[in-house]
């Protein structure tokens, strides 16, 4: 196999072992062991906690002291053996706990994938920037094949799914030792200070006014990035507490209904350069942010027949509402930012985006559903939670057309998309 193929297949891997369980895991947590929705949070805060340092610290041990390889098939063997102890867990707070380990080794080893790739490609003198993108989008391609394992082998509300990506992690991490070496770069160097090192010399961006803006509207922005994944399948197995959905093909297949969403992401991705140029960054973001709000509003009214046009329709959207978002946001920082801390200011506004947002979202969602949009019987009030969610984003987006000023320039777009 070609190096091509090789990353290809690294990629793959790499986003299916998510795929296998992140999408099914709430019909385990509430439909198998009935756990709460307060808690049930905290499950996916647990992919904030560790976006907060561990990619960063990886990054150092990677830069210094071990092969990338390496370490990315070490992680991968410990995130799988926690993966495969979650069914044996009886617990919900032990069940979180475990969860946090398998994403403290799972999430850095995503950066990793990246360096990996473009260390290999530059070896072999490919260009990344034409390379790259067409090999990433098999890791969608990959999230959106387990979810389909996931739904048809009968795994979303099961512990199949946890050993599903657990013996894909084994897997992984035995392929990625046959991986080309990708030895550290700083070996035997002076290390730079600690505040450049740890990447903390980013933070003087909050002293630009435009910059600080951009970075707390990433937050609360970020805190609605997980919300349909990790209540949207659960969303619409419900359908079949109500008869005359009950066997329909929403609440049979619906981790598959649920794939459409990341199909579309890699439709959406292509689109991206042509909205940057013609409307600029600042409303490529602003129509992120309004497509969240149709996003999270059509499930508020979709149902299984006359409304399926509605749940279709959302997770359509879903690609523009999660790509846009993500994509302009980063070349934003890109054309913004001094080269000299242009690596840590990406890692900035990831940290604010799948770290302190992802945690704001997971915990206060969990909150407020528990506490109001859960009924007497104990089912959920999916309009309402919906429909909550999607003032939530379109408050944000008013406050950042508002509030947000930047000057569109089609040149300085261009030749970064390029």
């Amino acid at each position: 196999m070609g190096i091509k193929g090789r990353l290809t297949l690294l990629n793959f891997l790499q986003f299916f072992i998510w795929g296998a369980w992140l999408i099914t895991i709430a019909n385990y947590w509430f439909g198998t062991k009935q756990w709460s929705p307060t808690e049930f949070g905290a499950v996916f805060s647990t992919m904030g906690i560790a976006s907060l340092f561990m990619p960063t610290l990886t990054g150092i041990i990677a830069d210094r002291w071990m092969n990338a390889e390496r370490l990315y098939g070490v992680l991968h063997l410990l995130g799988g053996a926690a993966l495969l102890y979650l069914p044996q867990i009886e617990t919900s707070t032990t069940f979180i706990s475990v969860i946090l380990v398998a994403m403290i080794c799972y999430m850095p080893t995503i950066a990793l994938m990246n360096t990996i790739s473009y260390t290999v490609l530059k070896n072999n003198n490919y260009d990344v920037i034409k390379v790259f993108p067409p090999i990433r989008v098999w890791g969608t391609i990959g999230f959106i094949v387990a979810m389909w394992v996931t739904n048809l082998t009968g795994s979303k509300a099961s512990a199949n799914q946890f050993y599903i990506a657990g013996f894909v992690s084994f897997l992984l991490a035995a392929y990625s030792f046959t991986m080309p070496q990708c030895k550290p770069q700083n070996k035997g160097q002076k290390g730079a200070p600690l505040v450049e090192t740890l990447g903390l010399n980013a933070f003087k961006l909050f002293k630009n006014y435009k910059m600080a803006l951009f970075f707390i509207f990433s937050m609360f922005l970020g805190a609605a990035l997980q919300l349909t994944n990790m209540y949207g399948d659960v969303f619409l197995d419900s359908f079949k507490h109500v008869d005359k959905y009950a066997d329909s093909f929403v609440v049979k297949y619906s981790t598959i209904i649920m794939s459409i969403s990341q199909i579309s992401e890699t439709l959406f991705i292509l689109a991206i350069p042509f909205f940057l140029k013609k409307f600029g960054i600042k409303k490529v973001m602003l129509i992120s942010m309004i497509a969240w709000v149709l996003r999270f509003g059509l499930f508020a009214y979709g149902d299984p027949a006359g409304g399926l046009w509605m749940i279709i329709l959302s997770c359509i959207i879903y690609g523009m509402a999660f790509d846009f978002f993500n994509i302009s946001g980063s070349l934003f920082v890109e054309t913004q930012c001094d080269s000299s801390i242009r690596a840590s200011a990406q890692g900035l506004f990831m940290m604010m985006t799948n770290g302190f947002g992802a945690i704001m979202g997971s915990w206060i969602s969990g909150i407020i559903i528990g506490t109001f949009f859960t009924g007497n019987d104990g089912n959920f009030i999916w309009m309402d939670i919906w429909n909550t969610f999607a003032i939530y984003s379109l408050v944000i987006a008013i406050f950042f057309w508002i509030l947000f000023k930047h000057k569109h320039d089609p040149k300085q777009v261009e030749n970064i998309a390029h």
